[in-house]
């Protein structure tokens, strides 16, 4: 038995645990929330968005797949490592792309994590806000171990939270999404615009799991693990955009979606659950992106590493200024402004160089084959 326990456990760190930290990453505080879900995918309707969801998964899982893959290949464990190896002297260009990402996505945080306060509490906004910033301190404090241990437990809590409220929601407004479906012509116009862009901003997330990664025996495992990924990342939003569509169109301009769901859905309780959860789901998102920044702190200083304090101090120097940028923008400004300026860039540094060089590798990999000689029978 224990020995059945010890194969499971190492399966799942191989092939599952970099999928839940880059569903951890993703998640973040407009997915969690549905300010995301309504700002990329609500405009194309019901079918366009379900389209553009499924168009997101399919990048996430090529892209992440070919950044395991390259990772594996090359032993990077870190953002800078990787980049260093992908774009050369041009790895900077991430370092600056990857600078605004972690002070837009931390104010999405910050400001997601009050909004929840002031609803669910209702405590001034900045409440919310300070305690998501104590929580991630904490957890990124005590490095790999603590935080593999944030991805597991959040994502059981995350995925039966969304089980529980799909069947709370068929059982009770299951008739108003099929006639939400039925209603709808087709995708609209721009609905995969809408899934790249909301794909290119949150493909980062594959760069910054790569510490987890450190359980990979081979390239296969790598590309398992990388396909793996999108699904896991996106099934949860699917179930939670199905649903949404029974409240079009006014919840397309709420700022917190889910609260606005669950206030008509007439479950206090649950109510209060779901908040939690979406609140776990900050911390862990949080934790992933400010752990990335303290792992390619602790590389460069290589076998000193970083202390608890120091990996505690840096965090702290990091979250303070962007989630206190998240009380003078709002949530629904930093989604629709900054997330459309970050696709482009990560796309432009990343995903195409990344691309290009996976196509090259594979090229050159197939031109090393011995070819028969004239003559000689093929295969």
């Amino acid at each position: 038995m224990r020995g059945l326990n010890a194969i499971a456990a190492d399966r799942l760190r191989r092939f599952v645990l970099p999928g839940l930290a880059f569903k951890a990453v993703v998640i973040g505080g407009g997915y969690a929330t549905g300010r995301e879900l309504a700002e990329f995918f609500l405009p194309a309707g019901p079918w366009g968005g379900v389209l553009a969801m499924l168009l997101a998964t399919l990048i996430w899982s090529v892209v992440a797949a070919a950044t395991f893959r390259l990772a594996h290949a090359i032993g990077a464990r870190d953002y800078r490592t990787f980049f260093q190896a992908l774009l050369g002297r041009g790895w900077v260009a991430f370092e600056a792309a990857y600078a605004l990402f972690i002070v837009v996505v931390l104010a999405v945080f910050g400001a997601a994590a009050g909004a929840i306060g002031a609803a669910v509490l209702g405590v001034q906004p900045l409440v919310g806000t300070l305690a998501l910033l104590i929580g991630i301190v904490a957890c990124v404090a005590w490095g790999n171990a603590s935080v593999e241990r944030v991805f597991l437990w959040v994502s059981v809590l995350l995925y039966a939270t969304y089980a529980l409220f799909l069947v709370l929601a068929l059982t009770t407004i299951g008739d108003r999404i099929e006639a939400a479906f039925a209603a709808a012509d087709g995708p609209a116009a721009g609905w995969a615009l809408g899934g790249v862009t909301y794909a290119g901003y949150n493909i980062v997330g594959a760069v910054i799991v790569l510490p987890v990664t450190r359980h990979f025996r081979s390239g296969r495992d790598a590309v398992i693990a990388g396909a793996i990924a999108g699904p896991l990342a996106m099934l949860p939003a699917l179930l939670f955009f199905v649903c949404m569509t029974a409240f079009l169109p006014e919840i397309a301009g709420a700022v917190l979606p889910s609260d606005h769901m669950l206030v008509r859905l007439g479950h206090p309780l649950f109510h209060l659950g779901f908040q939690l959860m979406i609140f776990a789901a900050l911390l862990e998102s949080g934790t992933g992106a400010v752990h990335a920044v303290n792992e390619r702190i602790a590389r460069v200083r290589g076998r000193a590493g970083l202390s608890p304090g120091a990996r505690a101090l840096l965090a702290l120097a990091l979250l303070a200024p962007c989630m206190l940028l998240a009380e003078r923008v709002g949530l629904v400004g930093l989604i629709a402004g900054g997330y459309r300026l970050l696709a482009a860039l990560l796309i432009l540094v990343y995903v195409v160089p990344l691309l290009v060089a996976t196509l090259l590798r594979r090229g050159a990999a197939e031109h090393m084959i011995p070819q028969p000689a004239p003559g000689e029978p093929r295969g």
